[in-house]
């Protein structure tokens, strides 16, 4: 599992006969599987399921259990992705796994994979821990990145099925038809299939190609190249995809011996050991010693190598030493973090960056810059502009290319007297650097080279070496094209400057990648071609004086110019011969290793596998064993990838470590960027521990960022963030890549006003952390400044007020300016935050300090943030002369923009404080300053807030439609710059404008439509889910089939968001709703469904006043229709009352018994009525309200007399006339009296035959009738027939 997974050892990869039966009816693989046997022979289990099940919890490090409230919210913003999933398929491609669902209860993704690579890089994320980082950026919002304790306390940790993801690795392995095995066992092939089959040996590796359906599979051995049948049962696969991988992209040939095995310790050793055998060399480069004799280690043993390179203690002498040969448990095991074998080259990669480190720290300042100090602030606390101190436009620069190009060049160090004379040292001059940077690159031919060698090459036959003009020609250096004789005496500054026995500092420039001894050694030549001419005569010479070191030097350096040329048997020749002649000599050990490398990486281009065997192992070894060894040659990376490979054949970490180290250092000096990162991965998963993780988390950061994936780089960083809090620092290189990133990732709107994300906090904290440690104040300093704006972008002043008074500390420190924007930085903020008291705290002081000097602009800045301190405290003489000092200031200036500012301060106190004519002056005049200067996106902004307040004023005054055309070009000024929050408060008031002040249903509609669509782009859930409920208000209210439908669809979003946010009380309301718009679609099927998730929902928020509410309104949904009305009975009955009655909300029992009885009587229910009807009668006698008592009585009256029950009912209109007030209040009520007088009156002449009563009631309904002047009342009353 890239680097992580393997499959079990012990488990059988083969299934004999009889020992499990197959499958009746097995699946069937149809890429690469044609039965259930050849299924089984295969390695893939039966009935393979292609998708990954990822879990997630939230767990708190502290406490070391799960985080409930934080899982609860994250479960909750993964079930509002479900339906909108754009942004985790985004993120599940980042991490290059493709995602089929999400599973939000069990906070669960469903994933799946494609391709091996795809299963490979998603693996080795999950290892280094980048999902689970990746994971909070999804699920967790600005709150949590803004808490630092929280940040810190809190990690995700995510679990799959490991078994199941090796199973989809091996399907996905096999169905590519072409992998990589080891040999399980050796296999010698009978007699008759000899040359058909190969022969193995034990963890041999294998090249396997899928073939047709058998037991056998054809297969290449990586260590003889030869080509044969094996069976299916001798193998296994390789589990780590990385080495499938690579072995596929770095072919080549395995240094596996068939003789013996490896025997060495599995951890790297350096200092002494003990020969546990005696050793006769074999070679003359080979050390020969006894046993029990003590060896020096030079360098390093690695575990995987069959040589190092020792010292006998005894002799003295230096050589090859075989690994197996010595005690592995006698010299002394080096440290976890075995990819280093120095600190030098653990930070030869934590410098990648630190080049740039400067120019980071320049761009942190200017994010940090603020204008403050030169620009007045608009009184916008509650606005647009509430959340930020406005900093100076930035954009974001990339972090250039690192790492890539030719070395600097060495130079010989200046002549001693011990130097022969001719050889100075040679300043680098630009025409060096103008000559790597555009120097001709041509390949010449060569009857050696293959197109794959010619890609090797770095200049052509004609090059051309630089001339310096500032000096003279060597005097002692011959120039061969003047045609004089080759005489000894020419070449003897070069034999005797290169005769040296052993390594001298002169001779590094001879072995260095960039060929700088061009330039410093040897620099009086002008073609290429002379240069070599005079080396090989130089070789000559060297030859016939028998000077061995001379001699072996200038073949090293004729061979590395073949190379040049891609002339590799020539160079070969060069190699061999100056091996041979050094015979076994260790002196020049830098010399040595760039030989056999050299020689090595030749072999293995034209695979010479019969005559470098040996002399690979030894490369291998110089190699990897000795640290801080720079490269020579660019195709050394073929000797990395052999040892690479032959740390995958032994199983030795170590050495695979070691070989992946080599490989990024070699690929980052040749500027193949895109190469390095899956040697990175792997090294990093491999290393494990700190410091060694922390130096190639730097690296894959910044591979991340120029591979374009922001969450990954983003990722890297975090992770070394959190070893950075355990002591180490983070660089700032880093903390700018992530402010980079994190503005890709987040899409910010407006990256050309600097903003920053939250998701940067925790990077930027620890940067702060390190800068105290550093005693870097001007660099903490901004650092706070810019914590200080992510706070303020995100309403939180109380955090920003914390970080501005660490910076007003440090500006103290660092002079007067600093202190000054400090101090106004910090007064804005309490302004914010409406703490106007410790604003003016800040500001007086700091207005006392300014009466000396003569900036009046400064004095301005005060004055106008005196006057918003002061009207915060209500002091509004005071703020109106602070405002009109600021004015005075910048027209003596002529600072209109800041007069345009002071003058809107002094509008909007006069719409608060005093008379609306002031005020409009005021913002009129603002307006034409504002008309006066150049458009920007700051001026208009503000000009945005001007014209609301304008607007304010104008409607006030009932001058509609000057306010409503203020409304409207606020907000045009706000689509012009995208600016959403302006856009959000001239919609706010749009929206207010035709619901309330100028009545309009279709255009309220049209910018709360507007108003959603920006709350969608803020992503602010809670604000889109309250206007979706609204929205459908609008459009009920609307009535048509049309308006009813977008309104249910609305009113369906919001219960997906109020569900999502975990509001159930407006879930409840929002099913509710949904219920009563299906019933006035007719859709009766559905509306019990809605109305009783409605109700459970509030039953399940244990909120039971919420729950009578649903009961009420559910049944008023039929109650108030003209369908179905009878279904109304059982939410009351059944529902409400009982729920009522246990809360004792008495007055809600009187009103559902109310309409109950209402209800019934319009069934014809009576005696239903008649019981409701009695028992709101008796709970309105305990209400105390004497209207609720009079209503329950009429509709008991009511009922009486539809029941034919006549004296009942005269009771209970005696009752309801016994509760008429003395005074009646309204036409209306004597009417109703009236009403009741003349039903007594039918009651007693028609029913109960009282004629004796009868006048009476006639004459009090006649003058209550005179009394209301009721004619069609009085026309009725004497149209009735006397008895």
């Amino acid at each position: 599992m890239g680097g992580c997974f393997c499959i079990p050892r012990e488990r059988s990869l083969t299934r004999g006969p009889g020992k499990e039966t197959p499958s009746k009816d097995p699946t069937i693989l149809s890429e690469c599987i044609a039965s259930s046997e050849y299924k089984e022979k295969c390695f893939l289990p039966q009935n393979m399921n292609p998708d990954l099940t990822l879990s997630f919890c939230v767990k708190s490090r502290s406490r070391r259990c799960v985080n409930g409230p934080l899982q609860e919210a994250a479960r909750r913003r993964l079930w509002a992705l479900e339906n909108e999933d754009q942004e985790v398929r985004m993120l599940f491609k980042d991490l290059s796994a493709r995602l089929v669902s999400i599973q939000s209860q069990r906070s669960q993704f469903l994933i799946t994979f494609k391709t091996m690579e795809e299963i490979w890089k998603f693996s080795t994320y999950l290892n280094l821990g980048y999902v689970s980082v990746c994971l909070e950026h999804l699920l967790f919002d600005h709150k949590y990145w803004l808490n630092c304790i929280l940040v810190e306390d809190t990690e995700i940790q995510v679990s799959v099925d490991d078994k199941h993801l090796e199973t989809i690795y091996l399907g996905l392995l096999i169905q590519e038809g072409h992998f990589f095995c080891r040999a399980l066992c050796s296999v010698t092939p009978p007699a008759e299939k000899e040359g058909e089959c190969l022969t193995l040996c034990k963890n041999e590796l294998i090249s396997v190609k899928m073939a047709e359906a058998g037991s056998e599979l054809e297969g290449v051995s990586l260590v003889t190249g030869q080509r044969g049948l094996v069976l299916v049962s001798a193998l296994e696969p390789l589990p780590l995809p990385f080495h499938q991988w690579f072995l596929k992209n770095y072919p080549g040939s395995c240094g596996l011996s068939r003789k013996r095995d490896w025997t060495g310790s599995y951890q790297i050793g350096r200092g002494r050991c003990k020969a546990t055998k005696s050793y006769e060399p074999e070679e003359k480069d080979e050390l020969s010693f006894y046993q029990g004799e003590s060896i020096e280690i030079i360098g390093f043993v690695i575990p995987g190598l069959r040589w190092f390179i020792g010292k006998s203690t005894s002799s003295g002498q230096v050589g090859f030493i075989p690994t197996r040969n010595i005690d592995p448990d006698s010299y002394s095991p080096m440290s976890r973090n075995f990819a280093f074998l120095s600190d030098e080259e653990r930070c030869s990669l934590l410098a990648l960056g630190s080049d740039k480190q400067t120019e980071c720290c320049s761009f942190l300042h200017t994010l940090a810059r603020t204008d403050i100090t030169s620009v007045y602030r608009l009184n916008t606390f509650k606005s647009l502009q509430s959340s930020r101190i406005r900093y100076t436009s930035v954009l974001l620069p990339r972090v250039a290319t690192l790492g890539g190009g030719a070395q600097g060049c060495s130079t010989l160090p200046v002549l001693t007297a011990s130097q022969p004379e001719g050889f100075k040292e040679v300043r680098p001059g630009r025409a060096w650097e103008e000559h790597q940077a555009v120097g001709s690159r041509q390949s010449s031919s060569s009857e050696d080279s293959s197109p794959e060698e010619e890609l090797l090459s770095a200049t052509s036959d004609s090059y051309h070496l630089p001339e310096p003009d500032d000096l003279d020609d060597p005097e002692l250096l011959m120039d061969l094209s003047t045609g004089q004789e080759e005489e000894a005496e020419n070449f003897t500054p070069i034999l005797a400057f290169l005769d040296h026995e052993g390594y001298a500092d002169h001779f590094k420039s001879l072995y260095d990648f960039s060929f700088s001894f061009l330039t410093s050694s040897f620099y009086s030549f002008s073609e290429e071609d002379e240069f070599v001419a005079y080396l090989e005569a130089s070789r000559k010479w060297a030859k016939k004086s028998h000077m061995t070191w001379a001699h072996a030097r200038l073949c090293f350096l004729l061979g590395r110019l073949s190379v040049r040329k891609v002339k590799l048997s020539q160079a070969r020749v060069y190699f061999e011969e100056a091996i041979h002649i050094l015979n076994g000599a260790f002196e020049d050990l830098s010399l040595v290793a760039a030989l056999y490398i050299n020689l090595a990486a030749i072999y293995l281009k034209q695979r010479l596998r019969h005559k470098g065997s040996t002399l690979l192992e030894k490369a291998g070894a110089l190699l990897a064993c000795l640290p801080d060894r720079e490269s020579s040659a660019k195709h050394e990376l073929d000797v990395v990838a052999y040892v690479l490979r032959q740390g995958i054949v032994v199983g030795s970490s170590p050495l695979e470590a070691r070989a992946c180290f080599l490989a990024i250092r070699l690929l980052l000096s040749l500027g193949r960027h895109e190469e390095v990162l899956p040697f990175a991965e792997r090294l990093q998963l491999l290393s494990g521990h700190p410091p060694a993780s922390e130096a190639v988390a730097s690296v894959l950061s910044f591979l991340y960022d120029k591979k374009y994936l922001p969450h990954l780089a983003v990722a890297s960083v975090q992770q070394h963030g959190i070893q950075s809090a355990q002591g180490m620092s983070l660089p700032i290189w880093q903390v700018h890549l992530v402010l980079q990133n994190t503005t890709k990732l987040l899409g910010i709107p407006s990256p050309g006003w600097g903003e920053v994300s939250a998701l940067a906090c925790p990077m930027l904290r620890q940067a702060l952390a390190a800068c105290e440690e550093l005693a870097d104040r001007s660099t903490q300093r901004a650092l706070c400044l810019i914590l200080s704006k992510v706070y303020l972008q995100h309403r939180s002043p109380d955090g920003a007020i914390r970080y501005l008074s660490q910076a007003l500390v440090l500006g103290q420190l660092l002079g007067e300016q600093e202190s000054f924007e400090s101090s106004l930085c910090l007064a804005w903020a309490y302004l914010l935050a409406s703490q106007a008291k410790k604003a003016l705290d800040v500001l007086e002081p700091l207005l006392c300090s300014l009466k000396e000097t003569e900036s009046l602009t400064q004095r301005g800045v005060v004055y106008n943030l005196l006057g918003l301190a002061l009207q915060g405290e209500g002091r509004v003489n005071r703020a109106a002369k602070s405002y009109l000092r600021a004015l005075n200031r910048a027209q003596e200036v002529g600072d209109v923009r800041n007069q345009a500012v002071a003058m809107a301060n002094l509008g909007h106190l006069s719409l608060k404080s005093w008379p609306q004519n002031p005020a409009r002056n005021y913002l009129l005049q603002t307006v034409r300053l504002y008309c006066e200067l150049q458009a920007s996106k700051e001026t208009d902004m503000e000009l945005v807030q001007v014209f609301l307040w304008l607007a304010q004023v104008l409607v006030s005054g009932h001058q509609l439609t000057h306010g409503l055309l203020c409304y409207e070009m606020a907000l045009l000024f706000g689509l012009r710059h995208r600016h959403l929050k302006s856009q959000l408060q001239a919609t706010k008031s749009l929206c207010h404008f035709y619901s309330s002040v100028s009545p309009n249903p279709e255009a309220c509609i049209t910018y709360h439509e507007h108003w959603l669509a920006l709350a969608q782009q803020l992503r602010d859930r809670e604000m889109e889910g309250r206007l979706l409920e609204s929205l459908g208000q609008l459009y009920r209210n609307l009535n048509t089939a049309r308006s009813l439908r977008r309104s249910l669809t609305c009113i369906k979003e919001s219960l997906r968001i109020f569900i999502d946010l975990g509001e159930r009380d407006k879930a409840a309301e929002a099913w509710l709703g949904a219920g009563r718009l299906h019933y006035l679609m007719q859709e009766d099927e559905l509306v019990e469904l809605y109305l009783q998730a409605a109700i459970q929902t509030a039953l399940k928020s244990e909120e039971p006043m919420l729950a009578l509410k649903l009961y009420e309104e559910a049944g008023d949904v039929f109650f108030n229709g003209t369908r179905h009305r009878h279904h109304a009975i059982e939410y009351y009955r059944a529902g409400a009352v009982p729920l009522a009655r246990r809360l004792k909300a008495v007055r809600t029992e009187l009103r559902i018994f109310n309409k109950l009885t209402e209800l019934q009587i319009s069934l014809e229910g009576f005696e239903k009525a008649l019981e409701f009807a009695t028992l709101a009668a008796r709970l309105s006698t305990v209400t105390g309200d004497r209207r609720q008592e009079l209503v329950a009585f009429h509709r008991l009256a009511t009922v009486y007399y539809s029941l034919h029950m006549y004296e009942m009912a005269e009771d209970c209109y005696l009752k309801t006339l016994s509760l008429c007030p003395p005074w009646l209040q309204s036409p209306k009520e004597a009417l109703y009296y009236a009403k009741v007088y003349y039903r007594l009156g039918r009651l007693t002449f028609c029913q109960l035959k009282c004629l004796l009563c009868c006048p009476g009631w006639s004459s009090v309904v006649q003058s209550g009738l005179t009394t209301t002047s009721n004619s069609g009342a009085q026309v009725i009353l004497q149209c009735q027939p006397p008895e």
